[in-house]
């Protein structure tokens, strides 16, 4: 099957591109000119220069294809211009499956969050179909997740074949930037994370996650959003885990949030001075007072999506890591 695929220089769309050349599909991948491209230099793949805030550089991109993976995203929670992320996430959405609708593609799978799903209030895991409280929307890359998912069902609406994915906290091979929870596993490998937030996610094997990609494009239901996780876990017990894979000590001392909050703002100040990207931010801090658990048992069910064990996952990032020398 001939494929247009965006996000394949990113860590779960390179997961994605890899899956997909070595079942046989023919890739088309989107590239932003200038953009690091290691996840797929060694894939033999199409590549299409082009730029998703830029509609004319997706017009007649998509002819020919049978399909579209959605999966690009500006995923950063410190963004120095709220507008940039705004343009990447939900313009670019929008201008994409607009070009997939012209394209008539016969199914479109848009890879969403679970930063867009809701959480219930008595602390037991999100599904599918928790309402989302837009007060929790912390920071502006949640908020611009939860604006493109809206976004996407309209073009479902008008036509489109969609069915979306909500990916929780992938880990493993392939994180080249790093993304935030790549940068958690760094700091830790490096020994920079002295103490430890009272929180907890849900961490996802990112080849399960990818492959979950496949399998909604193969069996998922157009109009139908699947999380795609397996295991909610603290913070403080992935550091143990962590610990128990890399042979350094996880750290013991819990941070109060007011002071985690407090060394956020200094780190934004700091970057904002001299450049760079904060090591913490704000909308981290914040996000940390609710334990982001989400229940996957739709996408185990409906898809037959694959649940790696998480210390082996997470085992997996630690060696790659090490392995191309971030730490």
């Amino acid at each position: 099957m001939r494929v247009f695929l965006t996000g394949a220089t990113g860590f779960i769309g390179g997961n994605v591109a890899r899956q997909l050349v070595a079942k046989g599909h023919d890739v088309v991948a989107l590239v932003r000119p200038g953009a690091d491209t290691r996840a797929i230099d060694d894939l033999d793949l199409q590549r299409v220069p082009g730029d998703l805030r830029d509609p004319s550089s997706l017009r007649g991109a998509l002819n020919g294809c049978e399909a579209l993976f959605h999966v690009a995203a500006r995923y950063s929670f410190w963004v120095r211009d709220a507008r940039a992320i705004h343009e990447s996430n939900v313009t670019g959405t929008e201008n994409v499956l607009e070009a997939a609708l012209e394209a008539g593609v016969r199914k479109a799978v848009y890879t969403s969050s679970v930063a867009a799903c809701g959480l219930p209030k008595n602390g037991t895991p999100g599904t599918e179909d928790t309402p989302v409280d837009e007060h929790l929307l912390y920071g502006h890359y949640k908020r611009s997740k939860y604006l493109a998912e809206t976004a996407a069902w309209r073009f479902h609406q008008r036509g489109l074949p969609l069915v979306v994915v909500c990916p929780s906290t992938p880990v493993g091979e392939g994180d080249f930037k790093p993304t935030p929870t790549g940068r958690i596993i760094v700091d830790f490998l490096r020994g920079r994370m002295p103490a430890y937030v009272d929180t907890g996610l849900n961490l996802v094997d990112v080849e399960d996650v990818a492959a979950g990609h496949l399998l909604a494009l193969e069996k998922g239901r157009p109009g139908e959003r699947y999380i795609l996780g397996n295991e909610n876990m603290t913070l403080r017990d992935m550091l143990a885990a962590l610990a128990r894979a890399s042979g350094r000590p996880a750290p013991r001392f819990r941070l109060p949030r007011a002071l985690a909050l407090a060394y956020a703002r200094a780190c934004e100040t700091r970057a904002r001075l001299i450049g760079g990207e904060p090591r913490c931010t704000v909308a981290e801090v914040r996000m940390s007072r609710h334990h982001m658990y989400f229940d996957a048992s739709k996408a185990v069910h409906e898809l037959g999506l694959t649940q790696t064990p998480t210390e082996q996952a997470l085992g997996k990032a630690v060696r790659w890591f090490r392995e191309h020398g971030y730490a």
